[in-house]
């Protein structure tokens, strides 16, 4: 546990070399993932909880995704940690792009995994389906290339595995309920976040489609898009070595870094 602007965050570390801080998405993060040992292998891992999950504090003060970018950049300050890679998955995708855009020159390289955060369709239509109005199952379509794989049997959890659950979808819903899956600013402050960046998505991903990466990458000056087939929103999870694979190769190649 490390204290942050007067909140207990849960952070695991794993692993030697240089630092990597990776940023769960909305199901939170588990230990044994098998892509975390894949990782930690090649690198100095960071993961901390996000405020609202695991057994991280949710301060009164904190409501946004944005807010959560500041908590960061403050772990950064705190390990001592002048530049980093950045992993962030969904709504670490998000995070991780708020901070890209506060402090560009502490971020080497990025990747961003079926991120949500910029409104980039028309103003009448969502551009992330409302998970919030369909059952589980339905979201789990959504979410998995292979749904019944990774389907959530609460008779196979414990009490805690169980609350813990439930109070990530509480926190989750505080976060990007209004406006939905969005920062109105954050497309407009994308330009400043100049380092290479992929952006990766799993090609059975309901939630997160194409043409809205495709238009989300748009805004950042060093982008590309690679696919990972036979996995949906869920890729670190659903396709953990070809994850590794994907995340690893664009960290480790020698690219020059945009002025």
């Amino acid at each position: 546990m490390i204290k942050l602007t007067g909140a207990e965050i849960e952070l695991y570390e794993a692993g030697h070399g240089k630092p990597l801080l990776y940023l769960h998405g909305p199901e939170g993060f588990a230990t044994g993932d098998a892509f975390v040992p894949l990782l930690a292998a090649r690198r100095h891992l960071l993961a901390p909880w996000h405020p609202g999950f695991g057994r991280s504090e949710l301060p009164d003060w904190l409501d946004t995704p944005d807010d959560i970018a500041y908590l960061y950049l403050e772990l950064l300050d705190r390990l001592g940690l002048q530049t980093v890679d950045i992993v962030g998955a969904s709504l670490g995708g998000w995070i991780a792009a708020e901070m890209a855009t506060k402090e560009p020159q502490r971020v080497s390289k990025l990747v961003l995994v079926a991120p949500v955060g910029v409104k980039t369709g028309p103003v009448e239509m969502l551009d992330i389906p409302d998970i919030f109005a369909m059952p589980q199952s339905n979201v789990n379509q959504l979410l998995f290339h292979n749904p019944e794989k990774f389907r959530f049997d609460p008779s196979q959890h414990s009490d805690e595995e169980l609350t813990s659950f439930v109070r990530s979808r509480e926190t989750l819903a505080l976060l990007v309920w209004e406006p939905w899956m969005h920062n109105p600013k954050l497309k407009h402050r994308l330009a400043r976040a100049t380092m290479p960046t992929l952006f990766l998505r799993g090609q059975s991903d309901g939630l997160v489609s194409a043409d809205y990466l495709e238009r989300y990458a748009a805004l950042l000056q060093q982008a590309r898009i690679e696919t990972i087939a036979e996995a949906g929103h869920a890729l670190p999870v659903e396709q953990p070595e070809a994850f590794a694979e994907h995340v690893l190769r664009f960290l480790d190649a020698e690219e020059e870094r945009a002025a």
